[in-house]
């Protein structure tokens, strides 16, 4: 089993990577007009580029390389086809998304696509094998329903990651941490013995966290560059994998083993909670989207972190907000694989009340909320005078 080192290895790989190259793409993007201009649903105020993916992609590359030729990967790459169905499966998507970025296309390709990715995973086996519903029991995927569970779980880990990316690096701080969570609840399952050594989850994560972070300095606000559908849909597809290789194959084992709490959320639902925030404005958007007769690839500006900029939070303190509420849900989840106590999940919750009354009772939205009452004021009393 690769020990930490190796992992923060390729990880610093794949921050390196993609920090150098990120300042060519933006030189290319300006040159080939690869940008998007603002418009009344972007807050962006100048035309910047987004194919920040292609800087993303060539950092996934090099750093996965890289572990092919470390002595540590040796168990992982031995007699498995699962990195090679990763590797293909994330050029597809990330052509996919590039091309939409470049010119755009319609939703049916971006399925089609996106099935074509999943596809490649099931082929090289990059699956999961059952799945606990909390309380119930296991249930074992039959071979026929693999492939469309798999497709499925892609679609829904590309689209809550693609819909999030709309504010100055919160996409990429998100993944970050979610990934950055499971890469370490993916270790500690096979410290325990509970998850196959030559599990490809904990690479895919350590690689996700380091291109996130070596393209956040460069796409933290004011942003230099977006990473665009490329960089979304990859890294959508770099955690449906993560996720899929771990929280379908942990070890179902008794729950003296590790707690109730443990099993109250089972290894495939925490990939759920950490990443709770994008899961959470995927499902409001197709709520809302529904309700209005919308297509459910029509753009609006009903999501979380445009609403936290309507209470009056700025671009930066939204996204610092989401950060913090991702972080607070991997924590929370992670808290019962590493401990057996029970007083760090009331600190958590003071933690979370702290936060939410910070959300909503900031300075800011305070002034905001008084100026807007203050000017329905005025709309009222200048209706009555033009009576």
């Amino acid at each position: 089993m690769p020990d930490t080192a190796a992992y923060l290895i390729v990880g610093g790989c794949a921050a390196g990577t993609t920090f150098v190259l990120t300042p060519v793409v933006i030189k290319v993007a300006n040159r080939l007009g690869w940008v998007v201009a603002p418009d009344e649903r972007r807050v962006h105020k100048v035309a910047t580029p987004d194919v920040g993916g292609i800087a993303m992609f060539i950092g996934f590359v090099v750093a996965l390389a890289l572990s092919r030729l470390m002595d540590s990967f040796d168990s992982l790459y031995s007699r498995n086809s699962e990195p090679r169905g990763v590797l293909i499966a994330a050029a597809i998507i990330f052509g996919l998304g590039l091309l939409d970025d470049v010119r755009d296309i319609s939703a049916p390709a971006k399925v089609l696509g996106t099935v074509l990715a999943g596809s490649a995973l099931v082929y090289y086996g990059v699956t999961m094998f059952y799945f606990r519903v909390p309380r119930v029991d296991v249930f074992f995927l039959p071979d026929e329903w693999v492939p469309f569970v798999t497709i499925v779980w892609l679609l829904g880990m590309t689209q809550a990651i693609n819909l999030i990316d709309g504010l100055d690096g919160l996409a990429a701080g998100i993944v970050a941490i979610a990934s950055g969570s499971f890469f370490l609840y993916s270790t500690e399952l096979q410290n325990k013995g509970l998850l196959a050594n030559d599990s490809i989850g904990p690479l895919v994560c350590i690689i996700a966290v380091g291109i996130c972070l070596g393209f956040m300095p460069h796409n933290f606000n004011p942003a230099k560059i977006f990473m665009g559908d490329g960089g979304a849909l990859l890294l959508g597809l770099l955690m449906a994998s993560a996720t899929s290789v771990v929280g379908g194959r942990a070890d179902p084992v008794t729950q003296q083993q590790f707690g109730q709490s443990y099993f109250f959320f089972a290894p495939l639902f925490i990939p759920l909670f950490i990443l709770g925030v994008p899961i959470l404005d995927t499902l409001f958007a197709i709520i809302r989207r529904t309700s209005r007769g919308q297509g459910l690839a029509t753009a609006d500006k009903g999501h979380l972190h445009h609403r936290l900029m309507n209470l009056g939070h700025g671009q930066r303190r939204s996204v610092l907000i989401l950060w913090l509420w991702t972080a607070l849900l991997s924590a929370f989840v992670l808290y019962p694989v590493f401990t057996t106590g029970g007083g760090t999940l009331a600190t958590l919750g003071v933690m979370a009340l702290g936060l939410g009354l910070y959300t909503v009772l900031h300075p800011e939205v305070r002034r905001n909320r008084a100026l807007r009452a203050e000017n329905h004021d005025s709309e009222l009393e200048n209706s009555e005078t033009g009576r």
